[in-house]
This record gives C-alpha cells, structure tokens and sequence, in this order.
C-alpha cells in the first residue's frame, strides 16, 4: 500500500498497489483524484471565481447591453434576446469551463505532482478521467450560476423544465469531448500562459462565429456556412430548441457528432502523450 500527499494543501490519499490494475482500481484511483482535486478547490476558493463569475458578467454583458438591439431584430426588444441568449450562455460555458482542464493539467506538471504520480501504481487513464470530471462538476457550478441570474433578468423556461435538463446534459457531454483538447495542450504546451493563449486562438472563432450571441441571417455567405457546421452553433440550437420548444434536429445532430469524433480522435492521442511524457 502507497502512501501520498498529493499535495502541500491537500490532505494524504492511500492507493493500494495493485500490479495489474483492472476496471475496479481504475475506478478506485479516479475517485481518490476526483476527491483530491475537489479538496485542492475547497483549499484554493479562488480558482472557482470563472466559474461563478464569468457566467454573471457575460449573461448581463449581452443582456443589457446588446440586448435592446438585437431583441429589436427578433421582434420583440431585450425580452426576445434574454429567450435567445441563454441557451447560447450554457452552450459557451462548455468551452469556457473546458480550458480550465488544461491549464490546470500543465501545472500539475510543472509543480512536480505528475512526479509523484508515476511513482505509485495509478492507472494513467484515471488521471485524465478524474481531471475531466472535476471540470464538468465546475461546469454545472457555472451552469447553475447562469440560470440563476438567467430567471433574474426575466428568462421564462415556460415549462420546459426536461428540455432544460436536456440541454444542461448535452453542454456537459460535449465539453467532456472538447476538454480532452484541452488536455492535449496541457501535456504539449511549455506552461499555462501558452495553453491559455492557444485556448482563446480555437475560443474566439467558434464562440463568436456562432449563433450564441447573435442570429447568424444578416451574416455575410461564407460565414453563415462555417456557422452551420460549427459545434457552438449547433449545441447553442440544440439548447435553445430544448429549453424554449423550437426545432433541435440540426443542432443536436452536428452537436453529436462533433461530440463522438472529438473523442474518438483526441481522447488516444491525450492518453498517449500523457503517458510518454509521465
């Protein structure tokens, strides 16, 4: 049996040493992870701060600023846009929360802690699974916080409460799928500046070419194109035809299967440098 502080803050977590570790150890290490990483949050509040504030200041940014605006395009002023808007605000918390992973990830190597990782017997697979479910835990927080302020600047879910559900489920099994990107540029990039960076360079376009904020009709051809089949934009339909009762076909289906390939390609490829490198 090993014994380790995972941490300097975190208390002592015992593994058992397991020569072959099978789906049961596998299981048993994710879970001592999950619960290091949530003390290590518990220990350092500050590192929920995106996750309870940024959803406070985008949702009131959009509303009350863009609001009037572009509610006027959709017939019915800042009450119309607050009905359009929310649903793209959770779909844009998968991707925000899903940076989170890899820059997290980068400094756990830089601090030494994936050191005392490769000396005990952990299934390398556990490490990345246990990252991935901290995160979407820190995902429904800021979901969460985004319906809250969403009910408070007057969003009417008008008895979609399934479809919200739904939608809250499907931002979580899409962000598990982007996080595992995410993860790649935590093993790769030097350290957590760079993940950030190379983070807001694939953020930027696919938040804002997307229909999150705005009904993509006024733009120009080639955009209105790449908005079609970009994931944002079809976890943002999908959420907004779930939680208010419109079409979700198109949006559902380019969510999924955006969903399953990210996984299919980057999953191995995280794995594989994670485990070179550890």
């Amino acid at each position: 049996m090993s014994t380790v502080a995972l941490s300097p803050l975190a208390p002592t977590i015992t593994i058992e040493a397991d020569p072959k570790i099978g789906l049961r150890g596998h299981l048993r290490h994710t879970g001592a992870l999950i619960r290091r990483n949530l003390l290590w949050i518990k220990q350092d509040p500050e590192s929920m701060m995106d996750a309870v504030l940024m959803p406070v200041i985008f949702t009131l940014l959009f509303v009350y600023v863009f609001g009037g605006s572009i509610g006027q395009s959709l017939g019915g002023g800042q009450a119309a846009y607050v009905q359009y808007v929310i649903p793209g605000m959770i779909a844009m918390m998968s991707m925000n929360i899903a940076q989170g992973v890899g820059t997290g990830f980068n400094e756990d190597f830089n601090k030494g802690i994936m050191d005392r990782f490769r000396s005990l017997p952990i299934g390398r697979g556990s490490v990345l699974v246990a990252k991935i479910a901290v995160e979407l835990i820190r995902l429904l927080v800021a979901t969460t916080v985004v319906m809250i302020i969403a009910l408070l600047v007057g969003f009417d879910v008008n008895g979609h409460w399934g479809g919200l559900l739904a939608s809250v489920g499907l931002s979580a099994l899409f962000g598990s799928a982007i996080m595992w990107i995410f993860l790649v540029l935590g093993v790769t990039m030097k350290n957590a500046q760079s993940v950030q960076a190379m983070g807001f360079l694939v953020m930027m376009p696919l938040q804002f070419g997307s229909s999150i904020f705005a009904p993509t009709s006024s733009m120009p051809g080639w955009l209105k194109n790449f908005t079609t089949y970009n994931p944002m934009s079809g976890l943002a339909d999908a959420a907004r035809g779930l939680m208010t009762g419109g079409p979700i076909g198109h949006g559902l289906t380019v969510t999924l299967a955006w969903t399953v390939g990210l996984t299919v390609v980057m999953a191995p490829i995280a794995i594989h440098k994670f485990t070179r490198k550890s």
